[in-house]
């Protein structure tokens, strides 16, 4: 599949429909699979990270859920299609499986959020098979018992929302178990769905500002947003020394 290298993680070069048409693809196969959804945030920690680096280059789909990704592709000469949120493709999932088709379970956010995220989600889509959810605060003992009801539940499309990279290797850790068909970090998505966090207007996300909306409404995320100019700085780095080559 074509791949394009951003800082040594490897996105898949896929419009949002292609990803739909990937996870669809991936809940008829046998196996699970992995869905990571870096941004350059994420991009950033993995470069630091072998262990981290290793699970998202050997999962089944790399998306760029960041527009940072997008133009960093551009700058090194090997532009993405566009940005595939994460978010946005779990929205499009819902829609292909508000039929019943397709199963899901949310693991994920603070206690009773997940449950709500469930509720607030089957009223917009009263057929959509959400099979259960849990709270993403757990203990080793617990662990066990949230992937007993999982493994016995078996969705097809497992949410994990416990922040990178915790969600991505615990679902690497079962992803050989073969008890759900796509593992999906999924971020802050399921306080989103739940209602819990309002997602950026329609005009933010046009001009590729969700991030700064997300940092008006939330002001001690700014320590978070310092890695995006070392991220365009490390890219820049990149891109020179491929054009002195």
């Amino acid at each position: 599949m074509n791949k394009i290298d951003v800082l040594g993680i490897k996105f898949d070069n896929v419009d949002m429909k292609e990803a739909v048409q990937r996870c669809k693809k991936f809940i008829s196969s046998n196996g699970g699979n992995l869905v990571v959804t870096p941004n350059p945030e994420i991009v950033m920690r993995a470069k630091d990270n072998e262990e981290f680096k290793k699970i998202i280059n050997n999962a089944a789909l790399v998306i760029p859920d960041g527009i940072g990704v997008v133009k960093a592709s551009k700058k090194l000469g090997t532009p993405l299609k566009e940005r595939v949120a994460g978010y946005d493709l779990i929205c499009n999932l819902f829609e292909e499986g508000k039929d019943g088709s397709i199963s899901f379970y949310f693991w994920g956010s603070k206690p009773g959020i997940a449950n709500k995220a469930m509720e607030k989600i089957k009223e917009k889509y009263p057929k959509l098979n959400v099979l259960g959810a849990h709270t993403g605060y757990f203990n080793d003992k617990e662990e066990k018992e949230i992937i007993e009801e999982i493994r016995s539940l078996k969705p097809d499309i497992l949410l994990v929302g416990l922040g990178a990279p915790k969600q991505e290797i615990m679902i690497n850790k079962y992803i050989k178990e073969g008890f759900f068909k796509v593992g999906i970090g999924c971020g802050g998505s399921i306080d989103v769905i739940s209602g819990e966090v309002k997602r950026a207007p329609k005009i933010f996300i046009k001009l590729h500002l969700e991030w700064f909306y997300r940092l008006l409404k939330q002001p001690s995320r700014f320590k978070r947003m310092l890695v995006l100019p070392k991220f365009m700085n490390e890219v820049s780095k990149v891109a020179k020394k491929n054009k002195n080559k």
